[in-house]
C-alpha cells in the first residue's frame, strides 16, 4: 500500500517473474503467509541496501582487491562455489555496512547472470584466528540465504574450523532452521573433494586448482578465449574427418528446420520415436521440457534456454545444437566462449547472424573427453552497424570496441544424461530423440505388475486365513478356561 516501502523495480519484477515467485513458496514451503512475510521483509532490505543499485563504481576498491568474496569454480553437482576466505576478514564495526553491500553486490551480480540458479557457499577457514570471529557478519550472510534470497543456497561447506570457533557455530545453528542446519557440511583436507572435486580446490585443500584471485577485473566466471572452431588439428582427433565434419552441418541444419514445424508436424515425431523398437531406454519428461524452452533476449532468442545435453561415456552422446534468432533490425555479432576450451569444438564460434533469420551452432566434444556438470557455456551478443564487415578481421576489430554494456550475455549449464538419450536438441541417430516405449515394453511391465499383485493377494488371503484361525483358537482358549473355572467352583460349593 506504500509506494515508497518496497523499490518499484522489485514490484515489477515480482509481477512479471514467475520462476521467483515459485523460489519463494519453494523457500517457504509453500505456505501463502510465510511467502509473504519474506518478501516483504526481503523488499524492505534491498531498498534499504539499494541491491538494484550496487554497482564496482559505488563500493570501495580496497574491498574487492583483498579477495575475501568472490565467485569461481562448482561443487559436484554443478553448482557455483561462493568463497569466504574467513582469513582475510578483521572485525571493524566502521567497515561492516560496506562489506555486507559487498555480499550484497555479489549475490545480486550472480542471480541477474544465471537466473537464479542456487549456490554451494564455502567458508575457508584455513589459517583463522579468534581474530577473524565476527558473529554479525556470519549473522548477515546467513540472513541472506535464509530471509532474502529465496531458494538460493544449496549446502555450505566449511573447510578445516578451528575448534576455537567451535562456541561461536553453535550459536551460529541457532540462526538457522532446521532445513538450513542440514545444508552445513564440515569438512578438511581429508573428506573436502566429497563436495568440490579437485580441480576446483586450491593446493592447501588438497587440490589442483591455480587460480589466483586478483582484481581489476570481476572474476568472470572461468569463460575463457578464443575457443577453437573448427575442432583440434588432425592428429589431435583423427577419427572426426572433414566429412563427419560436413554432415554435422547438414544434420544440424534438417533439425533447426524440423524446430520451425508446427504442432501437426510434431505427431510425426511420435510416431518416429514409437517405430525405434531397438531402443528400450526412457527418457523423463523433465529433460525434454527443459531442451525445448527457449531464452529471449533483446537481441536473440536462444534454444536451449539453460542447459546443453550430452550422454556420459557410456551413452556416447558427443553433440549438441544451439539455435540462435536474430530479432532485432540489424546484424548481430555473437561468439561463445567455455569453461573448458579442451574439450569443445564449436562451429561457428565467432560470427554474426542477419536480421530476423535463425543460426545453428553445433558444439561437440572431442579427443576422448567427456561432458561434466561443471562446464559452461558463454554466449556474448552486440549490435553490428549497417556499414561494418562481417569477415574475422572486422568481427575481431568491433569485439575490441563494442562497450560492455551493449554486449547481451547468456550462459548455458552442461547436462549429463546417466542412462537415457538425451533429448531435443542433441543430434544422433535422427532428428528429434524422444524416445517413447513401444506397446510390447508396456505389455510386459502390465503383465509384471499383475504377477506382482496377484502374489500379494495370495498373501493376504493367507495371513487374513491365520487371523481367523487365531482368534478362533482364543475363543477356545477362552470357553475352556471358563468351564474350567466352573467345574471348579461347582466342586468348592
Amino acid at each position: 500500500d506504500k509506494s515508497d516501502k518496497y523499490d518499484s523495480r522489485d514490484v515489477e519484477r515480482l509481477q512479471q517473474d514467475d520462476k521467483w515467485v515459485e523460489n519463494y513458496l519453494i523457500w517457504r514451503h509453500d505456505v501463502v503467509d510465510d511467502t509473504l512475510k519474506m518478501i516483504d521483509e526481503s523488499f524492505q532490505w534491498r531498498k534499504e541496501y539499494t541491491v538494484n543499485d550496487l554497482s564496482e563504481s559505488v563500493l570501495p576498491k580496497w574491498l574487492f582487491e583483498i579477495g575475501a568474496l568472490f565467485l569461481h569454480g562448482y561443487d559436484k553437482e554443478g553448482y557455483k562455489l561462493f568463497w569466504f576466505k574467513v582469513k582475510h576478514h578483521t572485525k571493524d564495526p566502521k567497515q561492516q555496512l560496506e562489506k555486507k553491500k559487498l555480499v550484497a553486490f555479489w549475490l545480486e551480480h550472480y542471480a541477474k547472470r544465471d537466473h537464479g540458479k542456487p549456490l554451494t557457499v564455502v567458508f575457508d577457514m584455513a589459517e583463522t584466528g579468534i581474530s577473524h570471529i565476527d558473529l554479525d557478519f556470519v549473522r548477515f550472510i546467513v540472513n541472506c540465504f535464509t530471509d532474502y534470497y529465496p531458494n538460493f543456497l544449496t549446502k555450505i561447506v566449511i573447510f578445516e574450523m578451528p575448534w576455537i570457533m567451535n562456541a561461536a557455530f553453535k550459536i551460529v545453528k541457532g540462526w538457522l532452521g532446521p532445513d538450513a542446519i542440514s545444508m552445513l557440511k564440515f569438512t578438511n583436507k581429508s573428506d573436502v573433494q566429497e563436495y568440490i572435486s579437485g580441480e576446483y580446490l586450491p593446493p592447501h585443500m588438497g587440490g589442483t586448482d591455480s587460480f589466483k584471485y586478483s582484481y581489476p577485473p570481476l572474476v568472470d566466471d572461468d569463460f575463457q578465449t578464443p575457443l577453437c572452431e573448427n575442432g583440434p588439428v588432425t592428429s589431435e582427433d583423427e577419427h572426426e574427418s572433414k566429412e563427419e565434419i560436413d554432415a554435422d552441418t547438414k544434420e544440424a541444419g534438417e533439425l533447426n528446420e524440423a524446430q520451425n514445424l508446427n504442432q501437426k508436424k510434431m505427431n510425426s515425431i511420435e510416431q518416429i520415436s514409437k517405430s525405434e523398437e531397438t531402443d528400450k531406454t526412457e527418457v523423463k519428461p523433465k529433460n525434454a521440457k527443459k531442451a525445448l524452452t527457449t531464452f529471449k533476449g533483446p537481441l536473440l532468442h536462444i534454444s536451449p534456454a539453460e542447459e546443453l545435453y550430452f550422454g556420459s561415456k557410456e551413452t556416447g552422446e558427443k553433440k549438441c545444437l544451439i539455435v540462435l534468432t536474430n530479432v532485432t533490425k540489424n546484424v548481430v555479432a555473437f561468439k561463445v566462449r567455455t569453461t573448458a576450451p579442451e574439450k569443445y569444438r564449436v562451429k561457428p564460434s565467432n560470427s554474426s547472424c542477419e536480421p530476423g533469420t535463425s543460426l545453428d551452432i553445433i558444439v561437440s566434444l572431442h579427443g576422448g573427453f567427456a561432458a561434466s556438470l561443471q562446464d559452461r557455456f558463454l554466449i556474448m551478443a552486440a549490435e553490428m552497424d549497417q556499414s561494418s564487415g562481417a569477415g574475422v578481421p572486422e568481427l575481431t576489430q568491433f569485439w575490441k570496441e563494442v562497450p560492455r554494456t551493449k554486449v547481451m550475455e547468456h550462459r548455458l549449464r552442461c547436462h549429463v544424461v546417466e542412462s537415457s538419450k538425451p533429448s531435443t536438441l542433441t543430434l544422433k541417430d535422427n532428428a528429434f530423440n524422444i524416445p517413447a516405449k513401444t506397446n510390447e515394453d508396456l505389455h510386459i511391465q502390465l503383465t509384471h505388475l499383475l504377477q506382482i499383485n496377484k502374489r500379494l493377494e495370495e498373501q493376504m488371503n493367507r495371513c487374513l486365513w491365520f487371523q481367523q484361525l487365531s482368534v478362533v483358537l482364543s475363543l477356545l482358549s477362552v470357553t475352556v478356561a471358563a468351564f474350567c473355572f466352573y467345574l471348579a467352583y461347582a466342586q468348592r460349593s
